[in-house]
């Protein structure tokens, strides 16, 4: 795992709700984007787990050997330390890291920013008549 992300605290802290508001004004719609972030970081975790366990695969392990890895047994237990990917996800919005974007939104602005250029296009053809 990449070694920038375990700056995260890895135990929960107590946060001002002020601070989620900040993107996307909804702390609802916040709370949903860190879930879908937190969703992502845990198959990434997941995916590279299973990588570097199966690094370790042979196919003429014993039954001992097979419970006895240790090589194996420090991975699992490094990853096991690690920060929860909604911690991780949390930390990542509260410093800017996560672009998002509502679609919904975004057409909505896009339209009353239209709305508005036009205005002030026929106010300034108004004016030079």
């Amino acid at each position: 795992m990449e070694e920038k992300k375990k700056k995260v605290i890895n135990t929960t802290i107590t946060r001002n709700t002020a601070d989620f508001n900040r993107g996307t004004e909804n702390i609802y719609e916040t709370v949903a984007m860190l879930t879908k972030r937190a969703n992502q970081i845990a198959a990434e975790e997941k995916r590279e787990l299973h990588n570097r366990i199966d690094d370790f695969k042979s196919n003429n392990d014993t039954a001992d050997e097979m419970f006895e890895n240790r090589e194996q047994i420090e991975i699992v237990r490094r990853y096991e330390m690690q920060p929860k990917p909604t911690l991780e996800a949390t930390e990542e919005y509260l410093e800017g890291k996560i672009f998002y974007r509502n679609p919904n939104k975004v057409s909505a602005e896009t339209k009353q920013s239209e709305a508005i250029d036009e205005e002030i296009a026929e106010e300034f053809n108004n004016l030079m008549v």
